[in-house]
């Protein structure tokens, strides 16, 4: 029962609406089937299968709301959650942020489910693992990896009319490459959602050879250098900025984009103009639900377009309090790139670093998006339009708003973690220390 169809799930959140007498109800019904394999030197460690299906209510009486969640379906156990629900409710203090739930949506059809991908036995799994273990047993290196597929559905309905449902499959591939003599790491990460795309060979066989190449690194002088961040370097500083793209917080200066004086950035010029990121479910690489969590539609939108800010996140209540359209936080991000490789842009860097991975990322100062991080498992110096030699890894202090100002130059983007990201080349990217770690 943990995949429920869509019109089994509106069957159960029909009977939820009924029973409810709440003010007005909104009920969650979402569950999902999976499996995992973890694998430590070149040994499998762990597998195993999950199957899991919940449902959660919310009542709601004037601006007061109680939750509570079940996963039995029966009817006196959904009675008995919705019960608990409105109970809660009447003892909650009131929410002057809790909005109307939503009644009926027009949702684009998402394109989330791969077909082939919905069953995956644990034979697939071994295969996937065994591949990633002999490219590393040949090399003489050492592979630590987890791979994890999931096929899933969530649906919404409201006691106003709302029902929306979605679907889904995916698959996410880790694995971490160490030399026999501790001194080299390498790091390759893939998802995608269809599981025919994982080509663990190739995967691993790109992390050892990082792993291979960044043995014995030097170190270097901490400073400001020309450097190359590879997608799995850069989605963390970048992906910060959406985080704090709420216009609220900027309304209220707690933000980057808040603006001196009061009020906000939208339709500044903050980046370099080649910068372009924008959101879209139904991006055929990267997609996503065409609903967020209550409901309301998502669609394509630009968030910086030629680096100017398009959009700020509104939610339903910061809408109505400032009398402009709601925007959901994105469900993805795409950034726009260009036609060199990565190979292309180490080719035109007289001197400069290359970072496969950055990690550990933590805020300095959230007004100006300042981050602290490290590299990890790969840093190579580059002269004359070659890699030279491994160095140490290094702390960074950063901003993405600085990084992407002193843009150099952008690659073919890449999926990473359910976002598309190309490799990016800026200069003076601020280093303040050495690591030992590797």
């Amino acid at each position: 029962m943990a995949i429920l169809s869509k019109e089994d799930a509106k069957a159960i959140l029909d009977k939820v609406m009924a029973m409810s007498k709440a003010e007005m109800a909104l009920a969650e019904l979402s569950g999902d089937v999976g499996g995992n394999i973890r694998y430590a030197r070149n040994t499998v460690t762990t597998s195993g299968s999950q199957r899991d299906i919940s449902l959660e209510v919310a009542s709601a009486f004037g601006k007061k709301e109680g939750v509570s969640i079940i996963n039995e379906f029966d009817d006196a156990s959904l009675e008995k959650v919705v019960r608990r629900s409105e109970e809660l409710a009447r003892l909650a203090p009131e929410n002057p942020e809790l909005m109307p739930y939503l009644g009926p949506q027009t949702y684009a059809e998402a394109v989330t489910t791969d077909e082939g991908s919905k069953v995956v036995d644990p034979a697939k799994r071994a295969q996937w693992a065994a591949k990633s273990i002999g490219v590393c047993k040949r090399g003489g290196l050492t592979a630590a990896g987890f791979i994890e597929d999931y096929y899933g559905f969530r649906a919404l309905a409201t006691s106003k009319g709302l029902f929306a449902y979605n679907e889904y499959t995916g698959l996410d591939f880790s694995v971490t490459v160490r030399t026999a003599d501790g001194t080299g790491s390498g790091y390759a990460l893939r998802d995608y959602n269809n599981i025919n795309k994982l080509d663990a060979d190739r995967a691993t066989g790109i992390a050892a050879e990082k792993a291979f190449t960044s043995k014995n690194a030097k170190a270097i002088e901490p400073g400001k250098y020309t450097v190359i961040l590879e997608p799995a370097a850069s989605i963390g500083l970048i992906r910060t900025m959406f985080w704090n793209m709420g216009a609220r917080s900027a309304d209220e200066g707690r933000s980057y984009l808040s603006k001196q004086g009061g009020g906000n950035k939208l339709g500044e010029q903050l980046l370099d103009d080649r910068v372009t990121i924008y959101t879209d479910p139904l991006h055929k690489e990267v997609p996503r639900a065409t609903f967020d969590w209550e409901g309301f539609p998502r669609q394509k939108t630009y968030f910086y377009k030629n680096g100017k800010v398009e959009n700020l996140v509104y939610d339903r209540y910061w809408s109505k309090e400032k009398g402009v359209p709601v925007c959901p936080y994105p469900a993805n991000l795409i950034m726009e790139g260009a036609s060199a490789s990565q190979e292309d842009l180490i080719k035109s860097t007289k001197k400069g670093i290359l970072l496969t991975r950055t990690w550990y990322i933590r805020s300095v100062d959230p007004q100006t998006l300042l981050y602290t991080g490290l590299t990890r498992d790969g840093t190579f110096y580059i002269e004359d339009g070659e890699i030279k030699y491994p160095i140490k890894n290094l702390r960074f202090n950063e901003s993405p708003i600085i990084m992407l100002n002193n843009l150099e130059a952008l690659g073919r983007p890449q999926r990473i973690d359910g976002h598309l990201i190309p490799p990016i080349k800026v200069r003076d990217f601020t280093f303040t220390s050495l690591s030992d770690a590797i």
